[in-house]
């Protein structure tokens, strides 16, 4: 005979989840409704997701940086690609995170394993391109500055 294992006790996390998509797995009605759903996503993993927010603090560094230095518009935008592009990334990652747990439960599997595995090394290589952008756009005036100072 079997034993049925109970679920796990509520916690912060799974009343937020609750809380905030109640009614996710409909379609949204109208333009208004979808995005509030994308800002719940966005929201979601500001709030759970800590290499989202270090991410999200680059980005407005390397944007507010490149304004800061008269960098020009193409520039701006180069980073402000970049930076989304990883932010984009971010939030697809814990989307692939969070649908492997509820497939595999709280249970290991080697595909698992791998999905989540891809999914990290595709905000890897996201966020060593962006830092490869922001410091050849970013350093060579940075140092003009600084060097004009002393």
């Amino acid at each position: 005979m079997s034993q049925q294992v109970s679920p796990p006790p509520p916690n912060k996390l799974s009343s937020l989840i609750t809380k905030e998509r109640e009614f996710s797995w409909q379609v949204a009605a109208n333009l208004f409704v979808s995005f509030k759903y994308a800002w719940a996503g966005i929201t979601y993993s500001f709030q759970t997701q800590r290499n989202f927010r270090i991410h999200v603090s680059f980005c407005a560094l390397a944007i507010a940086l490149s304004l800061f230095l008269h960098l020009s518009p193409v520039e701006i935008a180069v980073i402000g690609i970049t930076s989304g592009l990883v932010l984009a990334l971010e939030l697809l990652n814990t989307a692939i995170e969070s649908l492997v747990d509820l497939t595999v439960k709280q249970t290991y599997h080697e595909l698992a394993k791998v999905a989540k595995d891809c999914a990290a090394g595709a905000v890897l290589v996201s966020a060593l391109v962006a830092i490869l952008v922001g410091c050849t756009l970013l350093l060579p005036p940075l140092v003009i500055l600084i060097m004009s100072k002393f």
